[in-house]
């Protein structure tokens, strides 16, 4: 019964995590989850500064922090895996994170066909040409028109 309750509790936790979550976690945030402050500073003086880089790290590198044992490296992975999802994403999941991407229209019709819908946002995107080629007056407009209302931009583009 009060594995269950705890459980709840941790589920609970990872809802109010999850609607707060922007960006990485600091290491801190491990301390909230029962790591020692020493095994924190031990950790940043080793250069794990988010609880996704010591998500992702091997095992035998947090081993190697020096007064960090094998049972310290087992909590900490559990705490970090706590806050930082570690498990495959389904095909449908990542549909519905695909729908959510929006793509800001370049200004020219012709350059968002090319583009496919325009640029996607949460994506890197390279510009590059000869001098006076019209980069920065891309730039330019796309700070515009990501601005815009989507009804605008909508029109414009046809």
């Amino acid at each position: 019964m009060e594995q269950q309750r705890n459980q709840r509790t941790v589920q609970q936790q990872q809802e109010v995590l999850e609607e707060m979550h922007h960006g990485p976690f600091p290491v801190e945030q491990l301390q909230e989850l029962g790591i020692a402050s020493l095994d924190v500073k031990k950790l940043k003086d080793a250069g794990l500064c988010t609880v996704e880089s010591i998500a992702y790290a091997p095992r035998k590198d947090l081993l190697q922090i020096k007064g960090i044992s094998e049972a310290k490296v087992d909590k900490i992975m559990e705490a970090a895996s706590k806050l930082v999802p570690l498990g495959f994403t389904s095909a449908s999941q990542l549909h519905a994170q695909r729908l959510e991407i929006i793509q800001i229209t370049s200004g020219s019709s012709e350059l968002d066909k090319i583009l496919e819908g325009g640029i996607e946002t949460g994506s890197i995107t390279e510009i590059y040409g000869e001098f006076r080629s019209g980069k920065t007056q891309l730039c330019h407009t796309l700070c515009v028109t990501c601005q815009i209302k989507e009804v605008v931009r909508e029109k414009q583009c046809t």
